[in-house]
């Protein structure tokens, strides 16, 4: 099983309900898979570095996962066809971007507190 975190950007003109929807439908199918969520961060709505499909802002979402190298494949083709998405990045962690994104969830959740 590999580590992996992909982040993904919703078009801005949906409701909280449909970006909640999407999200879901996104952690189903890992799970369909058998993937485990180690975390999920919604970033929410922030401003594009330069504008996509005409748009400046988009609903932000990080969800990291460990699997087999099989799913990156499946999961972006979904991504692709999946009409809300307008970008999405998949990465495999190393050991030290495994260790760096666990220091990082723990400051993000000791600040929240």
């Amino acid at each position: 099983m590999n580590n992996y975190e992909t982040v993904f950007i919703l078009t801005p003109v949906l409701s909280d309900a449909q970006v909640e929807e999407a999200v879901k439908k996104f952690e189903d199918l890992l799970k369909e898979k058998n993937c485990e969520i180690v975390a999920k961060e919604n970033w929410g709505l922030k401003k594009l570095a330069y504008p996509i499909q005409l748009k400046k802002n988009g609903f932000y979402t990080l969800i990291e996962f460990k699997g087999e190298g099989t799913i990156v494949a499946d999961l972006e083709l979904a991504f692709k066809r999946d009409e809300r998405v307008i970008r999405y990045l998949t990465t495999k962690l190393d050991k030290h971007a495994i260790e760096y994104a666990v220091t990082r969830r723990t400051k993000v959740k000791s600040a929240k507190a």
